[in-house]
């Protein structure tokens, strides 16, 4: 078994529980090397031509085309939008490091010889949240560090070989951060246009993790910033109290549903962590199946959440709904952009901008018991809204 002795850590039980985690005996770390983006790289499975193009189009070759959302603009403000994260992850590839996605992002600041003084753990934790909005994060959660999932390996970019995935000993804590994208960009999904509402927040939350990490280490204490790096930021993000996992694969937020990126600090720094509390998200998605049915390549399932998965991209040992990845990211190659269709579609996706918006809320996460839940979700049809075309949000935007 790759998880030793294969059994959560004592401490950790109360907030499984409360997270709602279920975990099989068969249980095992899962290997980065088998994310379906990474093995688009080495899998002879999922790797075509048009993988090819779709990573090359983040670059200089993204072969703009007449369809509305993938003109040349539409391409140049996605890839402008990830300039920064494409820095920090391009500066150590030579060395077969992708910061903050195959690979922790390396240190920028020493650790001070000299502690800083500290308040109690409660007010340190309370204080570093609002720092860490300071420097630009919507959502801050703290929790236990967590080996069950991190990477029980990462790729050496160089040559896609397993190699250690390894932190510091004694970082107890994980500081994680959620980065809201734009409401306005998620809602011309699938287009090269929306992709960057996913550039920004990459290149947002990069800069951010890092000076928040820096922030740390300035206090004489050791901080390894980290993106979809190291470790599974999903349940991380569910045991910070952020919010809880949806058919749709992502995390589900009180504030702005699934159109959020996750960052993620791990520390010795000694922080109260957050208690994992019902938030109703997870209650309405069981009864819900918009995203399954919008998927244009039905790669999201129906159902319960359920053990096991399709292909080696799926996690053994977890009971979640899981989705088909290698349909996933083959409709993605072919667009050349990230589809999110799922996200867009989400009810919780919308913002909340009335009376009227607060009150679906209420009713979807139980606040008004069962048959308010079935209100919403009769409700939540007349409430979505058509996608918006890219060639209207560029007019939005003209004098």
């Amino acid at each position: 078994m790759s998880y030793p002795a294969n059994r959560t850590p004592e401490h950790l039980l109360a907030s499984d529980q409360a997270a709602g985690f279920e975990i099989s005996d068969d249980f095992e770390r899962f290997d980065q090397r088998n994310d379906i983006f990474t093995r688009a790289f080495w899998d002879e499975r999922v790797t075509s031509n048009d993988t090819d193009a779709f990573f090359a189009s983040y670059r200089m070759e993204a072969a703009p085309r007449r369809g509305d959302g993938f003109t040349q603009k539409d391409f140049a403000l996605r890839n402008a939008a990830w300039l920064i994260s494409d820095i920090v992850s391009e500066r150590s590839a030579a060395e077969g490091l992708r910061e903050g996605f195959q690979g922790a992002i390396r240190d920028d600041t020493p650790v001070a010889p000299d502690k800083a003084e500290l308040g109690t753990p409660e007010a340190e934790a309370a204080e570093m949240k609002a720092i860490a909005k300071l420097f630009g994060a919507d959502l801050v959660g703290i929790t236990d560090f967590d080996a069950r999932w991190h990477y029980s390996a990462r790729p050496d970019v160089r040559t896609m070989e397993a190699v250690p995935n390894d932190l510091p000993e004694g970082l107890g804590q994980v500081i994680v951060m959620g980065h809201a994208m734009d409401a306005d960009l998620v809602e011309t999904y699938p287009s090269a246009l929306a992709g960057a509402a996913t550039g920004r927040e990459y290149s947002h939350e990069a800069a951010i993790v890092m000076q928040v990490a820096a922030y740390i280490r300035n206090l004489g204490y050791r901080a390894v910033a980290s993106m979809n790096d190291t470790a599974l930021v999903i349940p991380y993000a569910v045991k910070a109290g952020l919010g809880e996992y949806g058919r749709n694969q992502m995390v589900l937020t009180p504030e702005y549903g699934p159109r959020v990126r996750f960052s993620k600090i791990f520390t010795d720094m000694p922080l109260a962590v957050d208690a994992v509390k019902p938030l109703g998200l997870k209650d309405y998605c069981e009864g819900c199946d918009v995203c399954a049915v919008a998927c244009p390549v039905k790669a999201l399932p129906f159902g319960a959440p359920a053990f096991g998965g399709k292909g080696p991209s799926a996690i053994n040992g977890v009971k979640k709904w899981t989705s088909d990845a290698e349909a996933c990211f083959g409709y993605w190659a072919k667009l050349r952009s990230d589809c999110a269709i799922c996200m867009r579609v989400c009810p919780f996706t919308m913002p909340r901008r009335g009376v009227l918006d607060r009150l679906w809320y209420r009713l979807a996460v139980g606040e008004l018991g069962g048959w308010g839940r079935k209100v919403a979700r009769r409700w939540a049809g007349r409430r979505a809204r058509a996608r918006v075309k890219p060639r209207e949000w560029w007019a939005a935007r003209r004098p």
